[in-house]
């Protein structure tokens, strides 16, 4: 009854109210050609712990002893034990979402130190209660930029996540918004400034770029906020690696910060959930999507939180609301959170100071594609790069990202990534399975 739950009787009581007397009569209007005649080919059920326990050895038996040097956007960091004994508290639990301030005080009060804490980060003025990921908040914040300058048009780097860019293409479709794209130098794998200057028009609302972008590289953001600022336009700039943000200078010179908070311990999980974030300045704060925690004082005068914007359809005209995101991570947040009050401005330093270093360690004995200062990610040259990861695994060593699945020119390059997490004897054992590939170790720039 758990798994199934619908008995022979319900299901008799519904065809009864179907006016049909079986299953196969209830379909049988459908063509012989498109109907499976057999059963489906898969196992006799089995009792709650055997399912329990086949996915537990399942587990085991892929990654057991496996070093990982994947990112792209998700990344293998370490999880401090105490995030879990924190989240699982009784303080931070509430119903679906916390409107009812006064039995919501724990997670308004963590809302609350979350935003504080993303403004020190990002050195923007005001962040929200955070968003769904990093991919839903990049279409939010040029939506965002399109109220706030009048103008429809958004030009989006290359560089930038193209998982990322799909979603905001996905939402500009629907939307209108003219969205257009501008290269990368070929040699640097950095923005093509003389691409921007080209593109970019007094329509434009906003100019979105990645830094560290999808390669690696730490990018030109004060150049590009020139380029963006002398046209009227805004510039957003995205993050999908927070750790870098413990070692580089916050986008000071953006309009908009839209990330991705995975790295601060919360789990790859698949791909989810995650927790996104939008920071701004705090002349655009009306136009920011998704809800904003306040602090206050209640009737006896102590402090406490409220929600002080959400300024969505739910709560305003449709026609006024800047978004119809209906909710914030909430409880992913308060992992980021947790996250960062254990690590601490320089806790946080020194690991961003460890991946620096483990990268740079790894890349120095493999060949680079692209010669830009890049943090804890960057391409390397190899002929075939789904046949060296094959070569890796049997090594039980998860290689990097094939960039010709988004990038047709850079089918010979593949995208790897070394956290902290990733130990030098298996670096070392990666750099001689790229030598036996015929890959030479050493820097090859084109």
């Amino acid at each position: 009854m758990r798994y199934l739950p619908k008995s022979d009787a319900e299901r008799r009581q519904m065809l009864e109210a179907c006016g049909v007397a079986s299953a196969e009569e209830l379909f049988s209007h459908l063509p012989d050609e498109v109907r499976l005649k057999r059963p489906l080919d898969l196992p006799a059920g089995i009792s709650e712990y055997e399912i329990v326990q086949y996915f537990r050895d399942c587990g085991a038996a892929s990654a057991a002893g496996y070093t990982g040097f994947l990112g792209a956007g998700v990344y293998a960091h370490y999880r401090p034990v105490l995030v879990d004994t924190v989240v699982s508290r009784g303080e931070y639990l509430t119903s679906y979402t916390p409107y009812q301030a006064e039995i919501s005080q724990g997670t308004l009060t963590t809302i609350f130190e979350f935003q504080s804490m993303i403004c020190q980060l990002t050195g923007m003025d005001v962040a929200n209660a955070s968003m769904y990921d990093g991919s839903t908040a990049v279409p939010e914040a040029a939506m965002m930029a399109a109220r706030a300058t009048g103008r429809g048009g958004v030009l989006v780097a290359r560089s930038v996540h193209p998982e990322y860019r799909e979603v905001l293409a996905t939402y500009a479709r629907y939307q209108g918004m003219p969205l257009a794209e501008f290269g990368y130098h070929p040699e640097t794998g950095a923005l093509d400034l003389e691409d921007l200057e080209r593109q970019i028009n007094d329509l434009t609302a906003a100019v979105i770029i990645q830094s560290p972008n999808f390669f690696g590289v730490v990018d030109q953001v004060r150049a590009a906020a020139e380029i963006a600022h002398r046209r009227g336009a805004l510039l957003i700039v995205v993050f999908t690696e927070a750790v870098s943000l413990g070692i580089l200078e916050p986008s000071a010179a953006a309009d908009i910060v839209a990330g991705e908070l995975q790295s601060f311990a919360i789990s790859p999980s698949y791909g989810g959930p995650f927790a996104g974030i939008i920071a701004t300045r705090e002349k655009f704060i009306r136009q920011m999507p998704g809800r904003l925690v306040g602090e206050t004082k209640d009737s006896r005068g102590n402090r406490a939180f409220c929600l002080t914007l959400s300024t969505r359809e739910q709560h305003i005209r449709r026609e006024k609301a800047t978004s119809n995101i209906c909710t914030n991570q909430a409880l992913i947040a308060l992992m980021a959170t947790v996250f960062m009050t254990v690590y601490g401005k320089q806790g946080l330093r020194e690991l961003a100071e460890q991946n620096l270093a483990k990268a740079h360690y790894l890349a120095g004995k493999l060949p680079l594609r692209f010669s830009g200062p890049f943090f804890n990610e960057f391409v390397a040259r190899v002929e075939d790069p789904d046949g060296l990861n094959k070569a890796l695994l049997k090594k039980k060593i998860i290689g990097g990202l094939p960039l010709g699945r988004f990038y047709p020119e850079l089918k010979d390059a593949m995208l790897l990534c070394a956290t902290e997490m990733a130990p030098r004897k298996e670096m070392d054992v990666l750099a001689e399975v790229f030598s036996s590939a015929g890959v030479p170790s050493r820097l090859v720039f084109s």
